[in-house]
This record gives structure tokens, sequence and C-alpha cells, in this order.
């Protein structure tokens, strides 16, 4: 209950600012899809078929459920318009806010659909370093494969990251009438599997 009414305040706060409610209402039904990686199959040339593969996962990855939370700058973006969040918010040194703002101040364990909040325990920025904005799956692509830029993780973590992390899954359960990302976090998981498989190439 006292979540309920700190994000009801939160709601407040922001129409009192003149700012309107985080939610916006979209179709929940997107037809959107993935293509399964058998469907590539008929690419003989293997680097070809890898590249085309993780064109295909750049579905998601370039989608807004995943860039919103990974902006080139240190504030967030919001819905399929990709705005900047308000009200105004900081990245913070830990990725989860400003001490004066905290991403946990308004965005709870679950989403918060009557304010149109979204929610997850660990709800956070990606590190700045991992910024998607304006790229191509491509740039996207080498992105991921640098330890530098991927949060020191394997080829292996990424697929792990992709397929089984539930802050990841939310973006195909995304809640207020939010688009949902492509297809689904299984079927990620399967090409980004498949990508790794054929060499990890990355698209031009």
């Amino acid at each position: 209950m006292a979540s309920v009414k700190r994000i009801a305040l939160s709601v407040v706060l922001l129409v009192a600012l003149g700012l309107p409610p985080p939610t916006e209402v979209y179709s929940a039904e997107s037809s959107t899809t993935l293509a399964a990686p058998q469907s590539f199959d008929g690419i003989s040339d293997t680097a070809e078929r890898s590249a085309a593969l993780f064109a295909e996962a750049g579905k998601v990855l370039t989608s807004a459920r995943c860039v919103n939370c990974h902006p080139a700058g240190d504030r967030p973006l919001q819905g399929e318009t990709r705005r900047l969040h308000q009200p105004p918010v900081a990245r913070g040194s830990d990725g989860f806010g400003t001490p004066a703002m905290r991403c946990a101040t308004c965005h709870q364990s679950a989403n918060f659909d009557p304010a149109g909040v979204p929610g997850h325990p660990h709800w956070h920025l990606a590190p700045s370093e991992m910024a998607w904005q304006n790229k191509t799956p491509g740039e996207i692509c080498t992105q991921i494969k640098d330890p530098a830029r991927n949060g020191g993780r394997s080829l292996q973590q990424i697929l792990t990251h992709v397929a089984d992390d539930s802050l990841v899954g939310w973006a195909w359960t995304p809640g207020g009438g939010r688009e949902p990302a492509p297809g689904t976090q299984k079927e990620l998981g399967a090409l980004i599997q498949a990508w790794l498989n054929t060499g990890a190439v990355c698209p031009k």
C-alpha cells in the first residue's frame, strides 16, 4: 500500500508541475514478429547467415523498449517517440538515478498500470558505454562484442543476459498500453544463440 501511495503522489506531482502523467495509449497488439533461426538456413555463406541472424535480432535491440533504457545521454527516454523522461531525471553514478531522485522512487517492483508507471525490482539505465540510441544493428553488434562496452561480458554471458534476464524480459510485458518488443524473449535468445553458432558476424 505504501508503494501505491508513493506512485500516486508521483503522478500528482507531475500534474502539479504541468507535466503529463507517464502513460500513453498504444496498441498492445504488435504485428512485428521475429523470424526463426531456421528461416535463414537458405543462406549458404555462414558469415552472411550470421550477420542476417543478428540483423533480425536487431529488430528488438533497436525498438523503443530497449533503446529507451540504452539512451545516448544521461536521461532515459519514454514512449514510442523516445521523448526525454518526464519528470527530468538523470542516470546517476550507478545507473539507478541520483541521490535526490532514485529510479525506485517511482518505479516499483512491478508495473503500476493505473498510473502508467513501468516497474521491475532492478529498474535502472544501462551504463553509458552501452548506449544504443541512434545506432544501427551493425553498430550495436560491434558494441556488444566489445567487453569494454558490454559490461565486461563474454558472448556466452551476453546470451544469458538476453535470453534469461527478467529485466530484459520486461520488454515483452511492458504494461500501460505500451507496444512490446518484437517476437518473444525466447525467440530473441534463439536468434542470438544461432548468431554465436555461426561465428557472431556483425551486419554491415
